[in-house]
């Protein structure tokens, strides 16, 4: 089947990540400071007239029940109850267990495209309350710029963030982010930021250290980075990252990575871009 529209789902980086309590329930509390930057998986969603969801693509290691834009359709689906389906098919480039929220924005762009696709025009904030279901980093790609979030993904305030860079490091690990909040040793009383100002260069990533004591090629692959800037990690791993102010800049510091590495330089973005595209309203 056809499908000619491409909908994007960019990566985004933690600039910071402090985890700041945990409730009785079990969940963490996390504020972190979010940017979108110009990596992206692609998706082409169409269309369909007898209700299913039909996924065209397969993910290696990721069934179709598991997989995030299918579930992100069927949540919708069933939340505005219309009796129209539709034909998924991703082109996946974002790393799985990478840290730069791959799935959530894959499983964010669903929403935004079907919420037009299929004529129901929900305003933003409603779509943002759905995606929390699905994770929560899902709401931000939603929200469609720059933010602050806390509690576990809900409270989001709007940021502006100077022109910025990134050297994007992808270590061969897909980290299980599950055994990393779970660890004792996981810190979970940090202080939290107070409303901005506050210094992003400065910024630390609380699940830092119990990933790399799990995950040895992480730390290779931040001491490497940590020549050249105040690289950390995003998310929970396994992805790491370093700011420059100039692509030239972070091109030549993308130049000298050893073969046994990989990464791309990208572009810090002020909005998702499916603002510009007209999916995303205020």
């Amino acid at each position: 089947m056809n499908l000619p529209e491409i909908f994007p789902a960019p990566a985004k980086l933690n600039l910071t990540l402090l985890v700041t309590g945990r409730r009785a329930d079990g969940y963490h509390l996390l504020q972190t400071v979010f940017r979108f930057i110009d990596f992206a998986d692609e998706l082409r969603i169409a269309v369909r007239r007898d209700g299913r969801i039909e996924r065209l693509t397969d993910i290696p290691g990721v069934a179709v029940d598991d997989d995030l834009t299918v579930r992100a359709a069927r949540l919708l689906q069933q939340a505005a109850g219309t009796r129209l389906g539709a034909d998924i098919a991703l082109e996946k480039r974002l790393p799985i267990g990478g840290g730069l929220g791959g799935g959530s924005s894959d499983a964010a762009t669903v929403l935004i495209a079907l919420n037009r696709l299929w004529g129901l025009d929900w305003p933003r904030e409603r779509l943002q309350t759905l995606a929390l279901a699905l994770g929560a980093d899902v709401p931000v790609f939603i929200f469609g710029a720059s933010a602050l979030a806390g509690g576990v993904g809900e409270q989001l305030t709007a940021l502006e963030l100077p022109p910025a860079w990134y050297v994007v490091l992808v270590p061969p690990v897909g980290v299980a982010t599950v055994r990393i909040f779970q660890d004792p040793d996981l810190i979970r009383n940090s202080i939290p930021l107070t409303i901005p100002p506050f210094s992003f260069v400065a910024g630390r990533n609380d699940l830092e250290a119990v990933v790399c004591r799990h995950y040895p090629d992480v730390a290779k692959h931040l001491a490497w980075l940590r020549q050249y800037g105040a690289a950390r990690m995003s998310g929970s791993g396994a992805c790491v990252f370093a700011e420059f102010g100039s692509e030239a800049e972070a091109r030549e510091v993308a130049g000298r990575l050893p073969p046994t590495m990989r990464g791309i330089v990208a572009r810090g973005l002020d909005r998702h871009p499916m603002w510009s595209m007209g999916e995303i309203g205020v």
